[in-house]
């Protein structure tokens, strides 16, 4: 298939809804619809199967809803657009964590802006993963930043991870690693950015640099009255700096 062409799915249990959407994308150069779904199941499967570049995706859907379905994504990440006929708090979550959406009914123009923006969201994969980690703390916290995924990058592919799967970052020189009980992954951002972004969850940071998850602390040993030594679930060990001595009260208090 031609690279310039936008594969898309539609996921909407409402057959004219579907019918609707095929319609309109008929007008868009460049599109091809590649599958529908009329239930969150179906769609995960076709996203796995079909590998498209664009889900427009219904919120309220019977067997899974559209948040679920995002929650679940795997391996292949496409570009994310919400549709939805009501909810207002959705649509001013998605509005602030910059994620694009259609309100029913779906008008012409406003389809082809957003099918616009997938199409140039494509070519930067991280974005594409942020643009659904974004999603995902919106459906949790109304984009508090609570539930937000953590996104990874392991062998060309960018995925997602829940915060419980984390038990560390760590950083060499420019580049941070994302540690879990499998392996190890290269982050997307700085120490710092990852500091402020999980500042409300389970993380501490224990060096300059390392941050830890503290559900994954299995063991504290006192090296000094301030130096410490922190032993993870997965037997990885980290010194805690005299700087950060202080959090060592916060993790015993967690």
């Amino acid at each position: 298939m031609d690279a310039g062409v936008l594969k898309t799915l539609i996921v909407d249990d409402e057959p004219i809804a579907r019918r609707v959407l095929r319609e309109e994308l008929d007008a868009v150069p460049n599109v091809v619809i590649v599958g529908e779904a009329e239930n969150g199941e179906q769609a995960l499967q076709q996203i796995a199967e079909l590998r498209p570049d664009l889900v427009l995706l219904d919120l309220q859907m019977p067997v899974m809803g559209g948040f679920e379905v995002v929650r679940k994504l795997a391996g292949h990440l496409p570009v994310v657009v919400i549709i939805t006929a009501f909810d207002q708090h959705a649509i001013e979550a998605f509005e602030a964590g910059a994620i694009d959406y259609l309100l029913k009914p779906v008008g012409g123009e406003r389809l082809r802006k957003a099918v616009e923006r997938a199409r140039k969201l494509r070519k930067n994969p991280f974005h594409v993963a942020d643009d659904v980690a974004n999603i995902t703390s919106a459906a949790v916290s109304g984009n508090s930043g609570r539930g937000r995924k953590i996104v990874g990058k392991d062998a060309g592919e960018y995925l997602l991870l829940d915060a419980d799967e984390v038990l560390a970052f760590q950083a060499e020189r420019e580049l941070v690693w994302i540690v879990t009980a499998q392996k190890r992954l290269l982050a997307t951002e700085s120490l710092r950015i990852i500091e402020d972004r999980l500042r409300e969850q389970q993380f501490q940071r224990v060096h300059r640099n390392a941050i830890v998850n503290v559900n994954h602390v299995r063991k504290m040993s006192a090296l000094s009255s301030q130096r410490w030594l922190v032993t993870l679930s997965n037997s990885l060990q980290l010194v805690v700096s005299k700087r950060q001595a202080h959090t060592i009260r916060s993790i015993l208090r967690w």
